[in-house]
């Protein structure tokens, strides 16, 4: 079968929130966009639900934000935390001078429909599903566009720039033998849904008690709970039974003690495997890596669709003129890391300081652990909350729409 031949100026690859959200903002400015996504649609259980206020304040800038939050969604203005037996609100957002003032919980498909419906109002974005990429094309070492497997059969990308945005396992990066430091990570996550009733709490809960760490985010009609292991113990826990995991479970949930039994077998506990690296260099010429696909998070904060998100508006601030106006050169991409890697080296030390001194010091604990002279703190002035507020809900390097609207 002869191969579908495409032309563009910009095909990004993988339609996570990172390539979306930059495919809306080049079509915005007017570039002609191609964005590719494996699969047929974006229902995939257990993404990344939050929208933090950096996040929701890109779509006010973009005259959206009032559509986006009328989609069902619940809004957390705090972080509580139970620490060995302090309770305490981790982290209060009402007090950021944004026009969200809370992390919004929303299915990510939601989301991801959401984008791509207001990208396809522009003549130049086309989003194609279903659209797998297999390969590089390469010419005198620069990357001039892409090969990929469709349902309509083989499908040949020519392109002024690739954008990587396929996520932690990116495909692109691997083809293009760009080199990743990893940082490793102390604990894996078990993902699993339990019911929720009107009387249960409203906002986000975690606990920190020996040897185990759980958290439970309020979706509405049911509770997303992540039980944090250390790494690789999912085996070791499996051979215990699921009664006994169930039964840990209601120990640090007594309100759900009841519901436990909705976990009829361990299909219905999905297993994130956490991994924090980064690209040395997240460009060549004619590639660029964002999202994921340059820098994998860590859990820890629940930062990462927002961290990637920033960098598709840092790419769309420096990448649309030159690519409308057919000028793109490496500097151009050389520009995008620059300004992205700063607040995604310090986000990650962040992430790897609470791996190593909090969570790493919990699941390896035998006892009730003492809650940090941090967490004290917290506890003691309420005005410190604002702290870690910043950091989880707009982050280092905030970014702000600057493309034109075509």
């Amino acid at each position: 079968m002869a191969a579908d031949n495409v032309s563009v100026r910009c095909c990004v690859v993988g339609g996570g929130p990172a390539g979306i959200m930059l495919g809306l903002l080049l079509a915005r400015a007017g570039v002609d966009v191609l964005v590719l996504e494996k699969h047929a649609d974006f229902l995939r259980d257990f993404r990344g639900d939050t929208i933090h206020p950096s996040t929701l304040e890109v779509m006010h800038e973009l005259g959206l934000l009032e559509d986006l939050l009328k989609l069902p969604h619940q809004k957390a203005p705090r972080l509580t935390a139970r620490v060995g037996g302090l309770a305490l609100t981790v982290a209060d957002f009402t007090h950021l001078l944004t026009h969200c003032g809370f992390i919004a919980f929303m299915p990510q498909w939601d989301f991801l429909n959401f984008l791509a419906e207001r990208g396809a109002c522009y003549p130049t974005f086309t989003l194609r599903m279903r659209a797998e990429v297999t390969g590089l094309i390469e010419e005198a070492g620069c990357v001039v566009g892409l090969h990929a497997t469709t349902s309509e059969g083989p499908l040949e990308v020519r392109a002024n720039l690739v954008v990587a945005a396929d996520g932690r396992h990116s495909v692109v990066r691997a083809r293009a033998g760009l080199k990743v430091d990893e940082f490793g990570a102390p604990m894996d996550v078990l993902w699993f849904r339990l019911s929720r009733r009107p009387d249960d709490p409203e906002d986000p809960v975690a606990r920190f008690e020996m040897g185990r760490i759980f958290i439970m985010l309020n979706r509405g009609e049911h509770w997303q709970c992540g039980f944090v292991i250390p790494k690789g113990a999912l085996e070791q826990l499996q051979k215990r039974g699921l009664q006994a995991f169930r039964g840990g479970v209601a120990q640090l949930a007594p309100f759900v003690a009841d519901r436990v039994g909705e976990l009829r077998d361990w299909d219905a506990v999905k297993l994130l495997t956490v991994r924090v690296d980064r690209l040395r260099q997240w460009y060549r010429p004619g590639l660029l890596c964002i999202g994921d696909a340059a820098h994998a998070m860590s859990p820890v904060g629940g930062v990462g669709i927002n961290l990637a998100i920033q960098d598709a508006v840092a790419a769309a601030n420096l990448l649309a003129v030159p690519l409308h106006e057919g000028r793109l050169t490496t500097e151009d991409l050389r520009r995008v890391q620059r300004r992205r890697e700063w607040p995604t080296r310090i986000t990650q030390r962040f992430q790897i300081f609470v791996q190593n001194r909090v969570i790493r010091r919990v699941l390896g604990s035998t006892e009730q652990i003492a809650p940090p002279l941090a967490v004290r703190l917290l506890a003691r002035f309420p005005f410190l909350r604002r702290i870690p507020a910043r950091l989880i809900g707009i982050g280092f390097r905030p970014e702000h729409v600057k493309t034109p609207a075509g």
